[in-house]
């Protein structure tokens, strides 16, 4: 009989061993000294300017950078450095919509102020949302107020919303109407003797288009135009109406700005208020006297008494001590492009997504989903794995409420369509049911520079889709075929999710891009509201009267969330993004975002539902 024995290590082993485990330790040491410092120096910081909300004053609407519905991820180092630009920085739609409901009822807030200087992009569709809020406000007696040095597009549509509207007499309105343009790039691609394979099914996809063109097609224009038009017939609709002006005013405004502006010598200020789009001209001194005045109070340093939005959605939460229902409403959010596996906040993964919806599909505790879709697509197989964990929360008896965002089209309408009940605003951009295949090839590129390919295979397809060889026939026509099969789904899935005939629903395709009204019209939409119209329609359909609600979201890891808080506490120490910097973003902006656009194409057939036109103004 034999015996095993164990084998001590040697002392050369077990030194080693013993530092890496000192290593290890002395690390964590150090990163949480690294905190701890952090955390004192942040507090030395604020302590003299804790947060409160108080006795009498006004929520102020001091929004950053653009809105949106979920915020993207960002390395919290980089946040913690605080480097990112006005362009870059991101509002949460819902922090402001809580905001102004809870300052409603709130005794303390007197009125509400908009202060819309760093707002650098709002979006209708998301605007209408907070318009929403703020005429239920009103509905309270208080009132609302908007100041600000010059007033942007976006930033006048949301002043406009308030009581009375003042302005720098140094600023001026900026309106120009709403448009759509494109770089097209083939041109450049021939120059390159880049081959760039577009299929697509569709008469009006034109997502593609700006690979294979040098101009917009005429399918393209018609349907943008008519989009545009009426997004902006929202627009100055709805300002002429707050304005207690006539639509064509605004038009005059826009249109014969040159005229205006001669006729008082130059200033923007002056004519802006002969045209009716501002109460009165304040220097910041006299707005912030007058605010002084009307909001009832004044803080220690001189300035009318107030409390940021954000801080106020905070402190309401830690004030908030009512007992919670067991009925709950879940929230997931979707926001970005659609694309395969795993994906950080900003962008929507077939399997990141896929989790979320099984863990609400799981959980007992939740009786009813409302998905937020603000997406224009992106991957075939990504929104197919998405619509198949949706189909089978419903399968659960779980209800299922998509509230729209500025977009749901395309991919973004694939993962829509099966839902229950289909909210969007009037101008939501949806529909985009169609289906394009890109495929680019280096040969020609590579033979320029003396670059060759050959070889062996054991069938005529084999190495038929690399980048430097030439697209075969076959290959050419199984992409084609898939294309249209795929069409042939997305039509399906629509009819029998809205419970149309095809044939109604091809009426409506062809990759066509629909407003929120005219998907409502068509039968695309089912109600026109905001996220609180889909989130009580959800609560209805599960016959909850009493119910909490909860956003369902990926967590960050501890480190990530201390880095992330820490920078929101920091991020206003650092300068002024550089302005000549600030203005390049502007103008490389589109080719930017064409390389991204390219870069993050990752559907493992190469098929898309993306609707790249569709970015709503």
């Amino acid at each position: 009989m034999s015996t095993a024995q164990t084998k001590k290590a040697g002392i050369i082993r077990r030194s080693f061993t013993g530092l890496i485990r000192l290593i290890g330790w002395l690390r964590v040491l150090t990163l949480n000294l690294v905190f701890l410092l952090l955390v004192a120096f942040v507090f030395s910081l604020t302590r003299s300017e804790i947060p409160r909300i108080p006795e009498q004053g006004a929520l102020i609407l001091n929004l950053q950078g653009s809105l949106v519905d979920q915020r993207s991820y960002i390395d919290p180092i980089v946040e913690l450095m605080g480097e990112a630009s006005a362009q870059e920085q991101e509002t949460l739609l819902a922090d402001v919509i809580s905001a102004i409901a809870m300052a409603k009822e709130d005794p303390r807030i007197s009125s509400i102020v908009l202060e819309l200087d760093g707002l650098a992009y709002g979006g209708i569709s998301k605007m209408q949302e907070i318009a929403s809020a703020l005429d239920d406000f009103r509905e309270s007696g208080k009132k609302i107020y908007a100041v600000g040095d010059n007033y942007s597009q976006d930033q006048y549509w949301l002043a406009a919303q308030a009581d009375e509207v003042y302005l720098n007499p140094m600023g001026g309105v900026g309106i120009q109407g709403y448009g759509l343009y494109r770089n097209y790039f083939k041109e450049a691609l021939d120059k390159l003797e880049v081959n760039f394979h577009v299929f697509r099914v569709g008469a009006f996809k034109s997502g593609p288009e700006h690979l294979i063109r040098n101009n917009m097609s005429e399918q393209a224009r018609q349907a943008n135009q008519a989009w545009l038009d009426q997004l902006w017939d929202q627009y100055i609709v709805t300002v002429a109406a707050r304005r207690k002006l006539k639509p064509f005013e605004i038009n005059q405004y826009v249109n014969e700005m040159d005229v205006l502006l001669d006729q008082y010598h130059g200033n923007s200020a002056t004519a802006a208020m002969a045209a009716g789009l501002i109460d009165g001209v304040k220097t910041r001194d006299e707005a912030n006297e007058y605010l002084i005045e009307a909001v009832g109070a004044v803080d220690d340093d001189g300035f009318y008494q107030g409390v940021a939005f954000d801080s106020y959605v905070w402190l309401m939460q830690v004030e908030d001590e009512q007992p919670e229902t067991e009925s709950l409403v879940g929230i997931i959010v979707a926001s970005g492009m659609i694309l395969d596996g795993q994906q950080a906040a900003g962008d929507i993964g077939g399997d990141s997504l896929s989790e979320l919806i099984r863990q609400v599909r799981m959980d007992d505790e939740v009786d009813a989903l409302v998905l937020r879709v603000d997406s224009g697509g992106g991957s075939a197989f990504a929104s197919e794995i998405i619509r198949r964990e949706l189909e089978l929360l419903k399968a659960s008896g779980k209800p299922l409420v998509i509230s729209m965002g500025s977009m749901a089209a395309s991919g973004g309408y694939w993962i829509s369509a099966l839902a229950d009940q289909i909210w969007a605003t009037p101008t939501t951009l949806t529909g985009s049911i169609g289906i394009y295949g890109a495929f680019p090839t280096l040969e020609k590129s590579f033979a320029r520079l003396g670059i060759h390919n050959d070889g062996v295979g054991t069938t005529e397809q084999a190495g038929s889709m690399r980048l430097d060889r030439a697209l075969s026939p076959v290959s050419s026509r199984v992409i084609q075929s898939s294309i249209e099969h795929g069409y042939e789904q997305f039509l399906e899935l629509v009819a029998d999710g809205r419970g149309m005939r095809k044939e109604d629903v091809e009426k409506v395709a062809g990759g066509r891009v629909w407003t929120g009204m005219d998907g409502y019209n068509n039968g695309l939409v089912d109600k026109l509201g905001g996220m609180e119209d889909a989130v009580a329609a959800a609560a209805e359909l599960a016959g909850l009267e009493d119910y909490r609600r909860e956003l369902i979201e990926l967590p960050l890891s501890p480190q990530e969330e201390f880095l992330r808080q820490l920078g929101s506490v920091l991020s206003p120490l650092g300068g002024n993004a550089n302005t000549a910097l600030s203005q390049w973003h502007k103008v490389l902006a589109p080719f930017r975002q064409s390389i991204e656009l390219l870069s993050k194409m990752n559907d493992p057939r190469g098929v898309y539902l993306q609707c790249p036109a569709c970015i709503a103004p």
